[in-house]
């Protein structure tokens, strides 16, 4: 089949390649191919916010992705989900909005990246959002990412009264002029749906005759003239089809998909590539390491009155009435996102900035994407911002069909294990402060068992998981280690670019899909005036 070609080619209709699309195919004389593995997105629970419950676990949008053992968690395997569908896991996640903090982005430019550091990106997250409060001097109003406030609750507003009572400022913007803080979490919403990249940034652009959609396309390799990226090769209905380029080549898979599609085009650790029959076109060591995750742990607790999500949807009455009151007036349970309330806190009187955050969750599971439990019960899911452990991400063999190696290392460190216990320490002293207590008629987890350091380290490792936030997988930067310039160009090579969670030098103090936003909209910027 003769190779259809075209300016731009975007890998990847996640977070930042909707972005991509987007904006490069603003320019009506560029012909831009974006490729998506997996289905357009049809499902109606996806754009339900309570959705990304079901979402997170259905294999027909998700990767299904699971870790190999961890040492650091009993040898245990941690299911890894994944978007694997238009808008990637913007279509899946928690919709919580969260930046991360400025000194997250002056650290970047301190190891070498110009033009990373918070005054330079700042303006990239005001540009893509819409948020319904309105603009100021942090945040847009007339950006595409719909972003808006979660309608408040007896239960929320007691957790954050007992917050302040144990010395937690309260924070009305996590994105604001500081993070630290107890308040209400932003959603990635509109009018009371989900505001995925799918939605805000590719919708509107569809029409464009200068934007071309594949879906249910999984890139297998990227081909090459020399050292030049000249097109891609991918499945699409059970056939081989390539596309070439004529200006670059951008991969926008994530920190799984976008190392894992390097190393399958000869472009990683060159000992690796060759144990897998793969010609090495560029041997760069750091492609598929330095692999961060936020490590989360939960403390469940059941509540003295039916003020849980798990009341609101109990029986079919219950969930009929609450299908009700969303379609009517986009409020109730099904409006909800993972987290209610959010808490940024340090560990540590010394340090500058937080170190831990909170998700405060109206109801509870054993897990997450499993069934409510019977009785009224919240969450308080605690997790560690800056880890020091690093994973990698490697692959098995030259066929792209078969997940890679996931190793993320968690808790790896001292620091890492100091810092998930005393946040859990943390969490429950507040859930102690009477303005809380007299909700709580017990603690279902840990449990009254779990009481010295030692003993909740052990919970840790037992029943901590991610919370889906892998970065750094191709990070920016100038050492041997790193994999692209501060222009996200990959280096070593020609017309080739990553721009997704992977190039993050460090992964963000928090929720990282506005920063992945961010990164989308700062790529396709250089890569425009890097075309001229």
């Amino acid at each position: 089949m003769e190779s259809a070609s075209y300016d731009f080619i975007v890998v990847g209709a996640g977070s930042a390649g909707c972005v991509l699309a987007n904006r490069l195919s603003a320019d009506p004389s560029v012909q831009v191919l974006l490729l998506e593995a997996g289905p357009r997105d049809s499902s109606p629970w996806i754009h339900i916010p309570v959705g990304y419950y079901k979402g997170i676990v259905n294999p027909a949008i998700g990767w299904g992705y699971e870790t190999d053992p961890v040492p650091g968690t009993h040898n245990r395997r941690i299911s890894w989900p994944r978007g694997k569908v238009l808008g990637g896991s913007s279509s899946i996640n928690g919709l919580i909005y969260i930046r991360g903090q400025a000194q997250d982005f002056d650290h970047w430019r301190q190891l070498g990246n110009s033009g990373w550091d918070w005054d330079s990106v700042k303006p990239y997250f005001i540009r893509s959002e819409g948020r319904d409060r309105g603009a100021d001097a942090f945040h847009g109003a007339d950006g595409p990412l719909g972003v808006s406030d979660v309608h408040r609750n007896e239960l929320c507003d007691a957790y954050i009264e007992a917050a302040r009572q144990a010395g937690i400022p309260y924070n009305d913007d996590f994105n604001g002029a500081r993070q630290e803080g107890v308040g209400y979490f932003q959603l990635t919403t509109r009018r009371g749906r989900r505001s995925s990249t799918a939605v805000s940034y590719l919708k509107p652009a569809r029409k464009r005759p200068n934007l071309h959609v594949v879906t249910g396309a999984l890139a297998t390799r990227i081909l090459f003239e020399g050292r030049r990226a000249t097109g891609i090769s991918y499945l699409h209905n059970g056939e081989t089809r390539t596309a070439s380029v004529r200006r670059e080549l951008v991969l926008s898979g994530g920190a799984i998909n976008s190392p894992q599609l390097l190393q399958l085009s000869g472009i990683g650790p060159g000992a690796l590539l060759q144990s897998h029959g793969i010609e090495v076109v560029a041997d760069i060591a750091g492609v598929g390491s330095s692999l961060q995750d936020h490590y989360q742990a939960r403390n469940i607790y059941e509540c003295t009155r039916p003020l849980s999500v798990n009341d609101e949807v109990r029986s079919p009455l219950h969930k009929v009435a609450a299908a009700l009151r969303w379609a009517l007036f986009r409020t109730g349970p099904l409006a909800i996102g993972a987290g209610h309330v959010g808490l940024f806190a340090r560990t540590r009187p010394e340090l500058e900035t937080p170190d831990v955050q909170f998700h405060f969750i109206r109801f509870s599971a054993d897990e997450a994407g499993g069934k409510l439990h019977d009785y009224s019960g919240f969450t308080v899911s605690v997790c560690h911002l800056r880890p020091e452990s690093r994973g990698s991400i490697h692959i098995r063999s030259a066929d792209a069909r078969e997940p890679p190696a996931i190793q993320p290392n968690y808790l790896d460190t001292t620091g890492d294990r100091d810092t998930m216990v005393a946040g859990m320490q943390l969490a429950r002293k507040i859930i102690a402060i009477p303005a809380m207590k007299s909700y709580v008629r017990r603690e279902v987890l840990p449990g009254p068992d779990v009481n010295s350091d030692e003993e909740m380290l052990e919970y840790i490792r037992e029943y901590g998981s991610t919370i889906f936030h892998p970065t750094s997988t191709c990070r920016m930067g100038q050492d041997d280690m790193a994999v692209v310039d501060e222009r996200l160009r990959v280096r070593g090579v020609e017309a080739l670019r990553v721009a997704d969670a992977s190039v993050m030098p460090t992964v963000v103090s928090g929720n990282t899909n506005a920063s992945c936003v961010m990164i989308g909209e700062k790529a396709a910027d250089m890569i425009v005036e890097d075309s001229r």
